[in-house]
């Protein structure tokens, strides 16, 4: 990449900004000369920016904005989106903006870092609610050094900031400059709420003043402001209102989905240079993430690729082995659209093209398991029904293979379990802007809560014998299938959004002889 010169210093600038953070004068080369700043500010041309439109997720986020303001009347709320992270010293991972922030803002990949959402309680005499204002970095101009000095923030560097008037058209809200949030930050009181970690030194900033402002004011009156709980129950609230989805939500998933198989169909399509790759699990790993990128934003969480007894491992990432036909592979992989809504999908493909007989007979329970589970998703089911659902079937199937100390029905008595060993993971949960959606909501509302349409969750059940477990027969260990599919619950049943990615044994193998 380019020398990030981090200098701001020796220029004539109409305005200055601070000194960009982890500033490394050690080793800047940028021009400081008063000369230099007058040529690089000068002999630009006009730019017309282009004409703006309501975003479509306009409307969702003032309906998300309307609810949240309805559960917390009188209290300023505070939703950042946090600024981008660092990976290594000087370097950031690609941003992306707090899930939170971006379901009440309809800002997705575009979303300029650093920027907070405000909702501000109305007044006496006004109607109930909040006016949401929306502060981020506006652009500079080129007549300052932050164009051409800071690598932060610079356009110079990472390219033109939208304007104020541009966000407010698309986003339909009212927008001021980054610099106008102090005073924000100055008018916090005991009925100032703030969604947490997403932005440290803000979260800093806040928690400060809050206890600056406690100072020799009456101890009840402040005990929910320092109280994390006060915030806790924001983020609860945020979580739990994107339990169910609107019908745009719906559409950015089914698209997610979309995207995703065309990710899976690559795959099979490079299957040739991944098998003689040493390090065929990486290729798979790139091949999906090609797919992401040129689809939607990103993917929606770190691909596992799994091959061959790394498909025991849950959460295998690593992706540094190799292919070999003869084993299965293990994708679990999502893509992640610029709205920031994201797909999340489990194949098990044999990688020589068929099954064997013990293989197919391991994909089939787990087959089984899923759809045994998929069967009973309706409204007025309890969440936690799905997994029992699911749980039968596996209970069943080990218990019939001679796995377990005892009968399937003994197995799935609440002490015992032992079915589970097999598959120690749970076999659902909510999908939406976080792959694990709405994580903040209580178990009332998520693990005991009543199922309703507009849900929308993976059912992903598995079996994992690991090669080294001595509770299992030889020609088990080493074999992990999990086949893993994203529901959305209608009004008198489900649909399976991602029906269209081959699922049964006799399908997969299709899939793979026509690449």
């Amino acid at each position: 990449m380019a020398d990030s010169s981090r200098s701001t210093t020796g220029t004539t600038s109409t305005t200055t900004p601070a000194s960009p953070p982890r500033a490394t004068q050690n080793r800047s080369t940028t021009p400081v000369s008063d000369a230099f700043a007058a040529y690089i500010s000068s002999k630009w041309a006009d730019r017309a920016e282009a004409p703006v439109t309501p975003r479509d997720a306009a409307s969702h986020a003032a309906e998300q904005r309307r609810r949240i303001s309805a559960l917390h009347l009188g209290e300023r709320l505070i939703i950042p989106a946090g600024p981008a992270k660092v990976r290594s010293n000087d370097t950031d991972y690609p941003y992306r903006a707090h899930s939170a922030f971006s379901h009440l803002t309809g800002w997705g990949s575009d979303t300029v870092p650093g920027s907070v959402l405000v909702l501000e309680p109305r007044g006496e005499g006004e109607p109930a609610g909040h006016d949401a204002v929306l502060y981020f970095r506006s652009p500079a101009g080129r007549g300052t050094d932050e164009f051409y000095a800071n690598p932060d923030i610079g356009e110079f560097w990472i390219g033109a900031r939208p304007s104020l008037d541009a966000v407010a058209v698309e986003l339909g809200l009212a927008t001021r400059d980054l610099a106008e949030l102090p005073a924000v930050i100055d008018a916090v009181d005991a009925t100032t709420r703030l969604v947490r970690g997403a932005d440290r030194d803000l979260t800093d900033q806040i928690d400060g003043r809050r206890l600056l402002a406690a100072e020799g004011a009456d101890a009840a009156d402040w005990a929910d402001a320092v109280d994390d709980d006060a915030d806790a129950a924001l983020a609860r609230d945020l979580s739990e209102i994107r339990l169910v989805k609107d019908a745009w939500e719906i559409e950015q998933l089914g698209a997610a989905v979309d995207a995703t198989k065309q990710g899976f169909d690559d795959v099979i399509a490079d299957l040739p240079q991944i098998i003689a790759h040493p390090r065929g699990e990486r290729l798979v790993e790139g091949t999906f993430n090609r797919r992401a990128r040129a689809d939607g934003n990103a993917v929606g969480y770190d691909t596992i690729a799994a091959s061959g007894p790394h498909a025991c491992i849950l959460h295998w990432t690593r992706n540094d082995g190799p292919v070999v036909p003869g084993d299965l592979i293990l994708l679990d992989a999502g893509i992640e659209l610029d709205s920031l809504y994201t797909a999340d999908i489990t194949r098990t493909l044999p990688i020589s093209g068929t099954f064997s007989e013990v293989q197919r007979r391991v994909y089939e329970a787990v087959l089984e398991a899923a759809d045994a589970a998929f069967a009973i998703v309706k409204p007025g089911i309890r969440f936690r029904e799905v997994h029992a659902a699911a749980m039968r079937v596996i209970a069943a199937k080990t218990a019939e293979w001679g796995l377990l100390p005892g009968t399937a029905e003994d197995s799935l008595e609440p002490e015992k379990q032992y079915h589970r060993r097999y598959m120690v993971h749970g076999t659902s949960h909510h999908l939406g802007l976080d792959v694990h959606d709405c994580a903040q909501a209580r178990r009332e509302m998520y693990l005991d809560g009543v199922v309703e349409p507009g849900m929308v969750f993976t059912i992903e059940p598995g079996l994992y014998f690991q090669p080294d477990d001595l509770t299992v027969p030889a020609e088990l260990r080493g074999i992990g299938v999990r086949i893993e599919d994203d529901i959305l619950v209608t009004d008198d049943g489900a649909v399976n959004l991602s029906a269209g990615i081959p699922r049964t044994a006799d399908d997969v193998e299709a899939w793979l002889a026509g690449r």
